[in-house]
């Protein structure tokens, strides 16, 4: 029911400068099915995503496209997003953003189908690829992806897969190493991922497979331009985290741009409030973006 409140909550807010939509597609199957062998248990899912077309666009010529992402380990897009997306339109970016596997609203089948770090990666590419498909007037080359924390997550394993799909990325105060995170967050967060549905085994017991879904492991594998965000006061993403993927990409020998805020006011949610500072933040972000992906109305 908060899922369909919120559905309608997105055309209140958003409906007079973009059209918006929400869409279904499939993506990859199940990672894990209880019953393989029953019908339909290896299908593939069906995923949701919102999207958003200015209602002013020129559709006569290529346009951008912003692919944005939720956050949370178990969340979905709410309207609590809302004021960015409404600066995304007003520059002239039309918007998708998936909830992927393991997001909440759909039940607690859709639920118990996340991965961490894996298919749901899958998820949100697939979810691009349906835009670009749908819509002629979006421009392949001039794509980006943008995510904060677990949404920051999945925007690095975008484009270190998919390097060649992304012109542009911005992830901000993104986790970036499982291992580490295993360590300093509680049990009952820790239980999250060794869930039987889920990853099926603590990190004591496979430190592989967590390092395998770290965005720090495929440091190596960056081709995309790049702006990461972070703050010492967080108390989600500890800055140890993106600290060592920042080092990681550095001892690689990649070209990216980072900055790391000082105990910058609302922690976690330092550059998603609407204070002064975090509005001049986001206005970094969209400069950023704006260099690679050339919206109609850019920041002046």
């Amino acid at each position: 029911m908060l899922k369909h409140v919120d559905d309608l909550m997105w055309n209140l807010k958003l409906s007079d400068i973009a059209d918006v939509d929400k869409v279904e597609y499939t993506s990859l199957p199940p990672r894990r099915a209880q019953n393989p062998n029953a019908p339909g248990a290896v299908n593939p899912l069906i995923i949701h995503a919102y999207t958003f077309i200015p209602k002013k666009l020129d559709r006569s010529k290529k346009q951008p496209l912003v692919v944005m992402i939720h956050g949370g380990v178990h969340a979905n897009f709410d309207t609590s997003e809302a004021h960015i997306v409404r600066e995304l339109v007003e520059q002239g970016y039309s918007v998708i953003s998936t909830d992927y596997r393991g997001s909440t609203g759909y039940g607690r089948g859709f639920y118990e189908q996340i991965d961490y770090g894996g298919r749901e990666v899958d998820d949100v590419f697939a979810g691009c690829q349906w835009m670009l498909g749908e819509y002629d007037f979006l421009d392949s080359k001039r794509v980006g992806i943008i995510g904060w924390s677990h949404g920051g997550l999945i925007t690095l394993m975008n484009i270190f897969q998919h390097p060649q799909t992304y012109a542009v990325a911005y992830a901000g105060v993104p986790v970036s190493d499982l291992v580490a995170r295993m360590g300093y967050e509680n049990e009952s967060y820790r239980q999250l991922y060794s869930a039987p549905y889920h990853i099926g085994k603590t990190v004591r017991e496979d430190i592989k497979e967590y390092l395998r879904r770290s965005p720090y492991s495929h440091a190596a594998e960056l081709q995309t331009p790049l702006l990461i965000h972070t703050n010492t006061n967080d108390e989600d993403v500890n800055v140890l985290e993106v600290q060592h993927l920042i080092d990681s990409l550095k001892a690689a020998g990649k070209k990216f741009e980072y900055k790391i805020y000082e105990n910058a006011p609302g922690g976690h949610h330092f550059n998603r409030t609407d204070t002064r500072m975090a509005k001049e933040s986001r206005r970094e972000v969209y400069r950023f973006l704006d260099g690679y992906l050339h919206p109609a109305s850019p920041l002046k």
